[in-house]
């Protein structure tokens, strides 16, 4: 599917590189031989100007529907290639949010479910954290918050006390 449409972009955009904005014509783009073959040394200069002009739109025109047709495969190009990049927070299966300021984003609550190892505890929302340090705090039972930290950190709130706990998150 993507070979097909990467293809479809490069004939049009080659196209369009070497479509001309004004056509040079008849006499510019035929040999001396063809001009003489085809019969257009008997013609008057304003018989060659019509052909010219009728050229000129048909090559406007093409030029035109390729520029549509290209526009498209871009739009579905972009529509269908993956974001390679998650923000931070995606990842974290956290709402997308401007990671410009971390202040601005909102906590993630959830009510603590159990422990899955020594300093991993899971959430009532699936999610699976582990502290960056021992977790010294009784969590059963308890409402905790993950905040937003400066550069992609974590910060553990048990029952509205921060505890200034690094966590990240497994799954």
């Amino acid at each position: 599917m993507k070979t097909p449409l990467l293809a479809a972009v490069l004939l049009f955009t080659a196209s369009l590189a070497t479509a001309q904005t004004t056509f040079p014509g008849l006499k510019a783009v035929l040999s001396a031989a063809e001009w003489k073959r085809a019969g257009l040394d008997r013609l008057t200069p304003d018989e060659i100007g019509v052909i010219d002009a009728a050229l000129i739109r048909n090559q406007a025109g093409a030029t035109a529907h390729l520029q549509t047709e290209l526009t498209k495969a871009r739009t579905a190009a972009t529509a269908t290639t993956p974001q390679l990049n998650p923000g931070m927070m995606q990842r974290f299966g956290l709402p997308l949010f401007d990671e410009g300021d971390w202040r601005t984003m909102p906590p993630l609550r959830a009510k603590f479910l159990k422990w899955e190892g020594g300093n991993r505890f899971k959430l009532d929302n699936g999610q699976v954290w582990e502290g960056a340090e021992p977790i010294t705090y009784e969590l059963a039972g308890k409402d905790l918050e993950i905040q937003a930290r400066p550069h992609g950190q974590f910060a553990l709130v048990v029952d509205g006390v921060n505890t200034t706990l690094r966590v990240m998150r497994l799954r």
